[in-house]
């Protein structure tokens, strides 16, 4: 009889807990998710830093190709600032492609796809792929950690200039 009663006490503690947990709605924090995504880089595609990083935690990582990382909304905004100014002078916006996805685990979200960045007359110049975590806080999702990286080769190496003053005498 003892072991029942401590049984069915587990039982309904299990059950009090289970109850205490967060309900997430995923549906919707899947389609928040590829939504966000999009409206990054409208803003991007518009120069407005600000608006990107207010998707972004305090001590979110930015993780870009070719440059440090990025701890921080600060370090976030600078480094926006500058690779926007880089993208606008070189005539080029970025896409989001379609077929992106997104999955949900508690206040843990995730988001990856496909990018095209395209110049002036709309001709892909590069294309790679991106990951995003988000978490909730309160019911706000915002991305704690972002990479993105080109499907191109790195450019190569330029080939050291010869010096004739080094060669050595034949």
């Amino acid at each position: 009889m003892k072991i029942l009663k401590t049984a069915s006490l587990l039982a309904v503690s299990l059950l009090a807990l289970a109850g205490c947990q967060k309900s997430v709605d995923t549906t919707a924090a899947v389609n928040e998710a590829k939504q966000v995504s999009r409206d990054w880089a409208a803003s991007y595609n518009a120069g407005d830093a600000d608006a990107i990083v207010a998707k972004y935690t305090d001590t979110a990582v930015v993780m870009p190709p070719g440059a440090p990382a990025a701890v921080g909304r600060d370090a976030i905004h600078e480094f926006l600032v500058k690779d926007i100014a880089g993208s606008k002078a070189a005539g080029v916006t970025l896409v989001i492609n379609d077929g992106d996805e997104a999955g949900v685990s508690g206040d843990v979200s995730w988001h990856s796809g496909t990018f095209t960045v395209n110049d002036a007359n709309g001709a892909a110049v590069d294309n790679g792929k991106y990951m995003e975590v988000r978490q909730n806080f309160d019911g706000k999702w915002l991305i704690v950690r972002d990479i993105w990286n080109s499907d191109r080769a790195p450019a190569a190496a330029a080939a050291p200039a010869a010096d004739a003053a080094a060669a050595p005498a034949t």
